[in-house]
């Protein structure tokens, strides 16, 4: 059942000093990303696999048209540009996982082996991977997708998250998308709040790995927090 639309948030209020230390994700990125996925949601699935897994995955993301991904960085000590959170979406996430994993089913593999060792009960999690996009699909047929997000633990309260989330909502706009949605947990209060102030509208429930999910969706084209602007180079 569809929820009344929540109220529209006020246009968003644009730190251009956040806005720059923004950029899309590259190959070099994904060592970190790794770990900042795996530090932030280390009881789901694929974080249980392990750094190597997860690395081995994003490397394959990065490579597919179908991906969109952004890195937050800042300078360390040492003036070295640091990775500190990440973004990541997708145009069409089913089409996406399916090309990604024929792809690289070997390398993955190996990957995760390690994980699947020491927790061999994944084993039958990851067989199920593949229904997550029938599961989670609804009426409306919105493909574009934001999957993961996540930053170091000091950066909560700055709106970097907000920042990084304008980004990928613009480019998808830019794309041509005229809605996007987002799966997170029914009992995630903190998700499910900042899914609501951003004005994502409460599209129905769903199970999944023996969990209630919950899917949100975005209007792009009514938000007047989202301009059509792409900051990712097309593939």
């Amino acid at each position: 059942m569809t929820s009344a639309p929540p109220p529209m948030p006020r246009p968003f209020d644009v730190d251009t000093s956040v806005l720059d230390r923004i950029r899309p994700m590259q190959h070099r990125d994904c060592c970190p990303v790794a770990a900042l996925h795996e530090r932030a949601m280390g009881d789901s699935l694929w974080a249980r696999l392990g750094t190597r897994f997860l690395t081995e995955l994003y490397r394959g993301l990065v490579d597919s048209p179908h991906f969109l991904g952004f890195v937050y960085e800042e300078r360390n000590q040492e003036g070295i540009p640091t990775v500190r959170g990440f973004i990541a979406g997708s145009t069409d996430t089913s089409r996406m996982m399916r090309e990604v994993f024929s792809r690289r089913w070997f390398l993955l593999g190996l990957a995760a082996a390690p994980g699947l060792v020491r927790a061999p009960g994944l084993v039958r999690h990851l067989a199920r991977t593949g229904g997550y996009s029938a599961a989670s699909a609804g009426e409306d047929h919105v493909t574009a997708e934001s999957l993961f997000c996540s930053f170091a633990p000091e950066l909560r309260g700055k709106r970097i998250s907000g920042h990084i989330n304008k980004v990928l909502f613009d480019d998808l706009l830019a794309r041509g998308h005229r809605a996007v949605k987002v799966t997170t947990e029914t009992d995630n209060r903190g998700a499910n709040r900042q899914l609501t102030s951003w004005g994502f509208e409460r599209r129905g429930t769903f199970q999944f790995y023996g969990k209630e999910m919950v899917r949100y969706v975005l209007d792009l084209e009514s938000s007047e927090r989202v301009q059509a602007h792409s900051r990712h180079p097309a593939v």
